[in-house]
């Protein structure tokens, strides 16, 4: 199993001139899920090499078993810290490809063309594609072979208006990750604030907050085992 996780490169919180980038329990809580049960695991991001942890997830109340895993683990901070470049991925080689949150996606990887080729690449094949928090956010342009959005008539999930509403960010993003599914055709289904909460709708996976990141990646590795079984 080649698992490919994409990570964004952006660090600025719109114009409020904090910092963002990805959620690290949103990246550890999968990335040992893969890496356990014996996946290759492929780091990407636009730009390549480290990309930016929002430094709110590095906070002791965000601290997980798994980040804590990660805060001990050399060879996967290494592996963190000389991501691919986006641009030069194949899609070929990988059998599924996820995307941790963060606010960072909201801005580089939602535009990202070359993430967009992937994901519809990853479509047009039938392999599974998961995204968990705001991360759903990278299907804003993808479209699936007849030229609709990917998410159309689809159950999907993501960071909820609410949720974003809690901390306080509804007038900092871009666009907000709910509304953007439901614009574009996709059935938004969600649980309390905060809760877990994960959706399959045939190879997509969605998760809703961090609290969903790990359930969203066993999701998308029972996918991968079935399909691959």
């Amino acid at each position: 199993m080649n698992i490919l996780m994409v990570l964004t490169s952006h660090d600025q919180m719109g114009e409020t001139g904090h910092k963002t980038g990805f959620w690290l329990e949103e990246f550890a809580a999968p990335y040992y899920v893969f890496l356990d049960a014996g996946a290759e695991i492929t780091l990407a991001s636009p730009q390549g090499g480290q990309p930016p942890v929002d430094p709110n997830s590095s906070a002791p109340d965000a601290q997980t078993a798994a980040t804590e895993r990660f805060n001990a683990d050399t060879a996967a901070q290494q592996a963190l810290a000389a991501t691919d470049k986006l641009a030069d991925v194949d899609a070929q080689v990988f059998d599924a490809i996820f995307y941790p949150g963060g606010h960072g996606p909201l801005w580089d990887l939602a535009e990202d063309k070359d993430s967009i080729a992937l994901i519809e690449q990853f479509q047009a094949a039938g392999k599974p594609i998961g995204a968990v928090c705001h991360a759903p956010a990278v299907l804003r342009h993808t479209r699936n072979a007849q030229g609709q959005p990917l998410v159309q008539g689809k159950a999907v999930t993501g960071f909820s208006n609410t949720e974003e509403a809690a901390v306080q960010l509804t007038d900092v993003v871009p666009f907000l990750v709910e509304d953007m599914l439901k614009d574009h055709g996709g059935r938004y289904e969600r649980a309390a604030d905060w809760q877990p909460h994960v959706v399959v709708d045939g190879m997509l996976v969605t998760g809703q907050n961090p609290a969903s990141s790990d359930v969203s990646a066993q999701a998308l590795l029972k996918l991968l085992q079935a399909r691959t079984s």
